[in-house]
């Protein structure tokens, strides 16, 4: 049996605040027995895409000397659990939206940079990150083989698909989702997202997280409501554990592996996949097109 942890928390205009208490709770999953522990995007600082300011990009780093990556690379490896760690990459002139997946003997396994990238009021996430170009990611480590979208990639099932076919055999979304601004209807999206993301877990049979911030964020005059909600559900779409809308907390669960890959298997949702058919999914607008 592996443990999976979720940690939902609040963010200051404190980094140094926002990691110590990211290490703290990660500290609490693992005394309840979590090997594996997600924390949500971003979590270093506020979410600071409700705004379009040059001045977020220096909160950027490349992986190499990062700030705080390898704080969480010796916390993984002194508490011996796999933690995938949400950061704001630099590359060159490049800045992406981005996952290390640190293994629980420290190492870094791989990094995944987000493929979809939202562009809407308080979501303005296009104006820093470029598309992801590492493609999807399947992360073997000490507990389980990892599948790690993040936020906007779990409303794609094209996302969840690839990492599943990748051989994920949990699937993790580090996010923050809120409120909606009134030019965007002001409309709840709560219930819509859990339902996106447990239809990934039914459909490809895969245990899944989803780890949310939760509180109030005032950006520059700019407020956004995180509603928390983070939660385990199971390879049949069941809710293990579910946090509420407005508290920091921990949660855990008790993942079978072995019993949803055997059911995985049996079930023949993987057998009888039609690759061949699939060709619209490759295209904008769904024609095919045929090679000249």
């Amino acid at each position: 049996m592996t443990k999976l942890g979720v940690v939902q928390m609040s963010m200051s205009p404190d980094r140094t605040e926002n990691l110590t208490k990211a290490s703290a709770m990660v500290r609490e999953a693992a005394a309840q027995g979590a090997q594996i522990i997600l924390l949500p995007e971003l979590f270093e600082t506020l979410y600071f895409c409700q705004v379009e300011r040059e001045a977020y990009f220096a909160l950027a780093h490349p992986v190499e000397g990062h700030p705080f990556l390898p704080q969480f690379q010796r916390l993984a490896q002194e508490l011996g659990v796999v933690l995938p760690v949400s950061f704001f990459e630099k590359v060159g002139q490049a800045y992406y939206n981005s996952l290390a997946l640190i293994d629980a003997t420290g190492e870094i396994r791989g990094v995944y940079r987000k493929a979809h990238i939202p562009d809407g009021p308080g979501y303005e996430e296009k104006y820093y990150f470029n598309p992801g170009d590492t493609g999807f990611m399947a992360f073997p480590t000490r507990y389980g083989t990892i599948g790690a979208g993040i936020c906007w990639d779990q409303w794609y099932p094209e996302c969840a698909r690839s990492m599943a076919l990748l051989g994920a055999e949990i699937l993790l979304y580090p996010t923050a989702i809120g409120s909606e601004p009134p030019e965007a209807g002001g409309i709840d999206t709560k219930e819509m997202w859990q339902r996106a993301m447990i239809g990934h877990a039914v459909s490809n049979l895969c245990y899944l997280a989803a780890a949310n911030r939760v509180g109030l964020e005032v950006v520059e005059g700019k407020a956004q409501t995180y509603y928390g909600s983070s939660f385990i559900a199971d390879y049949m779409g069941n809710k293990l554990v579910e946090a509420g809308r407005s508290e920091e907390t921990v949660l855990v669960a008790e993942l079978n592996l072995e019993e949803a890959r055997a059911f995985r298997a049996g079930f023949g949702f993987f057998r009888d996949r039609r690759p061949d058919l699939y060709s619209p999914l490759l295209t904008l607008d769904g024609k095919t097109r045929r090679p000249q």
